[in-house]
């Protein structure tokens, strides 16, 4: 395999963001504004303030007070009294302000872009994603919360005797660990639903990019969710991380796989429940009868959107070898196109990583791959000409299992391509891995993707798309297999992991041991042809 285009050839660019663009002293109004919803922390002189910093320029955007472990508990106390009023509220109240909240967040998007885009270094077309995925599960949650809540009939153990059913209670107060990477929309996919449950929610985003999540609670509010329901602080895992996993009645993780492990080990001694979405290392497999063109274009937004920065995102593609060549082409070239760039309109396609540690990671990974013979077709380098974060979109070969971006997550801009020659092989690749995150696999027949995706030890699979079929489909399950987590978010299953279920039986008539002066052998053969003739009865 070679490359006709050379390493970094081609990537178009726009000049390095300003303060105007990043939008000044608008901006700073908007962030102030947004840390005084911060609870907790504001008067501590234990723990040093952060200062957040935009990704595009490095410039400072807000100063974030940080909790202390007293502070957090603190709130969680405040949180349980406001709970006790939200439960009490009938569910198609709590469905209203969700439907509410849909429509101020599509009205005030515009904020919304920014601010994504401010403090995550985003592409506004991916910050945009965030703000379609908020108002989806807003919807989603709005329209189906009192169908997943309402109580369940189910057969009793003697007919017409015994009626039972099921119901739902509220786990009490949740705690909500999110990430940087996608600070709106997994905001509105754990404490959404979590809200609408009857729940309380204490939320504590990542200092990074906490000022969407703050935002968000802020338009919630306005759309008529009680204040105190749902609270966030800010703080470092080391000095709240034990207040948060203690407190909580249900704790709700996104992360890295080895916090993701810590975190359960302490929840399980209290015997309190969780959810954890973690680490990935998402395969694609391009079937022989692909369309080269459509593929390729789709792998581009499946390694790229968010900078790569997104759990779901693929960094290994298995390309048939009749096809790998001109898929190969097809991709690098369409990657090399790019345009990079910091502003807040839509003129770039990729913007730039999160943080210092990121950019780290994917230099260290990619400069180790050169180092052991593999090829960088495209990208390959920082671009501190664009801001201080920027790293090209790299496609690379020649990888072997030395190289550690061959296994471990990399989380940027970075992805392998591996020929095959027998599918069977491809799936087994694919599998080969601690990871079951998400997947995708490209063919002009569907059926045949099919088969290939329910093979595929992964959460989510996509069959023609990377990600976003499964990811923005709010009714469908989603979450990790194997190392990449515990439980599912999304759908009703995203809704009753918070609550708890209570199962109620009312015995009438026929009582369920031997009454007065009835031989216990006659109550036993009597039950025992009960029994035989409800197994005849026709399945409900």
């Amino acid at each position: 395999m070679t490359s006709t285009t050379p390493a970094s050839a081609g990537h178009h660019t726009e000049g390095p963001a300003t303060i105007g663009d990043v939008p000044g002293a608008p901006a700073t109004a908007r962030a102030e504004r947004l840390v005084r919803r911060v609870v907790g922390g504001k008067n501590t002189t234990v723990s040093a303030p952060v200062h957040m910093r935009a990704p595009f320029t490095g410039q400072p955007i807000a100063t974030l007070p940080q909790a202390t472990d007293a502070d957090v508990r603190a709130v969680f106390d405040q949180a349980r009294e406001a709970q006790r009023a939200w439960a009490e509220r009938p569910v198609e109240d709590r469905q209203r302000i969700l439907i509410r909240l849909h429509d101020l967040v599509l009205k005030r998007q515009e904020e919304a872009l920014d601010l994504v885009q401010i403090e995550a270094g985003k592409a506004r077309m991916d910050a945009f994603d965030e703000v379609s995925a908020t108002a989806l599960v807003a919807a989603y949650y709005g329209k189906h919360s009192a169908k997943f809540l309402s109580p369940r009939r189910a057969a009793g153990l003697i007919p017409v005797l015994t009626k039972v059913g099921e119901i739902r209670h509220p786990k009490g107060v949740v705690g909500i660990i999110s990430p940087w990477n996608y600070p709106l929309a997994l905001t509105a996919m754990d404490v959404l639903p979590a809200l609408a449950a009857g729940n309380a929610v204490v939320q504590k985003p990542d200092n990074q990019t906490a000022l969407s999540a703050l935002w968000l609670q802020e338009v919630a509010e306005e759309a008529g969710l009680p204040a105190g329901v749902w609270q966030i602080v800010l703080g470092r895992g080391s000095q709240i991380g034990d207040a948060l996993v203690e407190e909580s009645d249900y704790l709700c993780f996104t992360g890295s796989t080895p916090t993701g492990k810590g975190l359960a080990a302490k929840v399980a001694e209290r015997l309190t429940s969780y959810s954890l979405e973690l680490g990935g290392k998402n395969p694609m497999i391009v079937l022989p009868d692909a369309d080269i063109a459509k593929t390729a274009t789709g792998a581009v937004t499946a390694c790229f959107s968010s900078a790569g920065q997104l759990c779901v995102s693929v960094e290994r593609i298995y390309v048939h070898e009749s096809i790998r060549e001109e898929f190969t082409r097809a991709f690098v070239a369409k990657t090399a196109a790019l345009r990079l760039g910091g502003k807040l309109d839509y003129q770039a396609q990729m913007g730039s990583l999160t943080s210092e540690a990121q950019l780290a990671t994917v230099s260290a990974h990619v400069e180790d791959a050169r180092s052991k013979g593999a090829k960088v077709l495209t990208g390959g380098k920082a671009r501190p000409d664009l801001g201080p974060l920027f790293y090209e979109p790299t496609v690379l070969t020649d990888v072997t299992e030395d190289v550690k971006l061959f296994a471990e997550e990399t989380f940027g801009p970075v992805v392998s391509i591996y020929g095959y020659t027998d599918v069977t092989d491809a799936i087994e690749r694919a599998n080969d891995t601690k990871f079951g995150l998400n997947a995708s696999v490209w063919s002009r027949n569907g059926r045949a993707g099919w088969e290939v995706a329910a093979r595929l030890k992964a959460g989510t699979v996509n069959v023609n798309e990377g990600f976003a079929a499964t990811f923005g489909t709010v009714g469908l399950p989603m979450g990790g297999m194997k190392e990449s987590g515990v439980g599912r978010r999304n759908g009703a299953e995203g809704l009753l992991k918070y609550t708890e279920a209570q199962a109620i039986a009312v015995q009438r008539g026929m009582p369920l041991r031997p009454g007065k002066g009835i031989p216990p052998k006659l109550w036993v053969r009597t039950l025992s042809t009960s029994l035989k003739a409800l197994r005849r009865l026709p399945r409900r």
